[in-house]
């Protein structure tokens, strides 16, 4: 369980922001800022190269374009923002060897990571440190484990359990197949709550086929045994890149129906290669944030990160800008300084959240922070309707 001082650390759940920036002096290495410091180092890990890069190539660009603007409105406080982004290749020991280069670096707040089975290894090590963390998408429960730790995104069970809810509430099917990752925690972890949560409604699991890091090639077993289950919707909670192979060969095949996805599914359109994405219309999947929204902040959000990266932003995106953001105003209502050792930083980040702050950005209104690490807020469901998300 988690300690009470956990709360505090919470608010910075929104950008995968590493809050390495104040929470250790046990003699790790970085425990005391620089006498003459006068900015932040916020850090990071993701997978900026393989097959998940969509979404760490997404985080590193959204928290670059809000450290840049928090700096060119005048920094924080007083002081500038820095950001040292580390790529961890979905990988834990690359994961682990990428925290300990920000290290080296000085990193006080850190940002990550990005994908769950990295996240949970680093963890361990900012544990050890004493460092504030701040995963915008890390979702396996144990990515918040530990009291410095937070989240901006929501975990596993709550995706599985919100899932299950919005299927059986909309009606939206009555037999319901399951292709989940056995071997990845993120994809486990969502697959057990579903199912546990679908014993509330009327739709029935007809089959659950698992496949793991050593066999996410090719899904044809599991592709028939679902489509002779006679299941009208495929629950899918896996990241995008199995998710386009799992289309094109039920495409192949002639199975045809309704697909229904987590927010490993942000991505499909665009980061995978030679990929039809027209297979892609119809799916459904959570996700906290639409581009295609009109409220005013997420307008200029994905109008400056379309004009500076030429692409349209995803969840991952909104989720590591929103979590700069949320580091910015813990800053500035703690009082923290850049020369303060990071066990101060993060005691003082911790106390502004116990004292009830909340966070309005692109992600959600009103965030607030359980003392498990955990944001409040309300999901959200989009569909890809001609080759874009719309908003259900």
């Amino acid at each position: 369980m988690k300690k009470f001082k956990k709360f505090a650390c919470v608010a910075m759940a929104s950008a995968m922001v590493f809050a390495m920036a104040g929470c250790g002096s046990d003699g790790s290495g970085n425990g005391s800022g620089s006498a003459d410091a006068t900015s932040f180092k916020i850090g990071g890990t993701g997978p900026l190269t393989g097959g998940a890069a969509a979404y760490g190539q997404a985080v590193q660009n959204a928290a670059q374009l809000a450290v840049d603007e928090i700096n060119a409105n005048g920094g924080v406080n007083g002081y500038t923002l820095e950001l040292n982004y580390q790529d961890d290749e979905h990988n834990a020991e690359k994961a682990v060897n990428a925290y300990n280069t920000l290290k080296d670096w000085g990193v006080q707040i850190v940002l990550g990571s990005v994908t769950s089975a990295p996240c949970i290894a680093v963890g361990d090590k900012t544990k050890d440190d004493n460092i504030f963390q701040l995963t915008p998408s890390g979702t396996a429960v144990d990515c918040t484990k530990f009291d410095n730790a937070f989240r901006v995104c929501f975990s596993d069970p709550a995706q599985g359990t919100v899932s299950a809810q919005y299927i059986g509430e909309n009606n939206l099917a009555t037999k319901v197949a399951i292709i989940y990752d056995s071997s990845d925690p993120y994809s486990s972890g969502i697959y057990e709550n579903f199912a546990k949560e679908a014993e509330n409604y009327s739709f029935e699991i007809v089959s659950a086929e698992a496949f793991t890091e050593d066999s996410k090639t090719d899904f044809s077993v599991q592709l028939q045994k679902t489509k002779d289950s006679g299941a009208d919707m495929v629950f899918l909670p896996i990241y995008y890149s199995e998710a386009a192979l799992i289309l094109t060969q039920a495409n192949g095949m002639g199975f045809s129906t309704t697909f229904f996805g987590v927010d490993g599914m942000d991505g499909i359109l665009s980061g995978v290669d030679n990929f039809d994405a027209s297979l892609a219309e119809g799916v459904m999947f959570l996700t906290p944030f639409a581009s295609t929204s009109t409220e005013t902040n997420i307008v200029n959000f994905v109008s400056a990160y379309e004009e500076k990266f030429g692409e349209t932003p995803n969840q991952f995106a909104a989720d590591a800008y929103d979590g700069v953001y949320i580091i910015k105003e813990l800053i500035e209502k703690s009082g923290v300084k850049p020369t303060d050792d990071v066990s101060t930083i993060c005691n003082g980040f911790k106390e502004a959240i116990s004292n009830g702050y909340s966070f309005d950005g692109l992600t959600g209104k009103g965030i607030t922070w359980s003392a498990d690490g955990e944001p409040n807020k309300a999901p959200s469901v989009v569909i890809i309707k001609d080759g874009v998300y719309q908003q259900l």
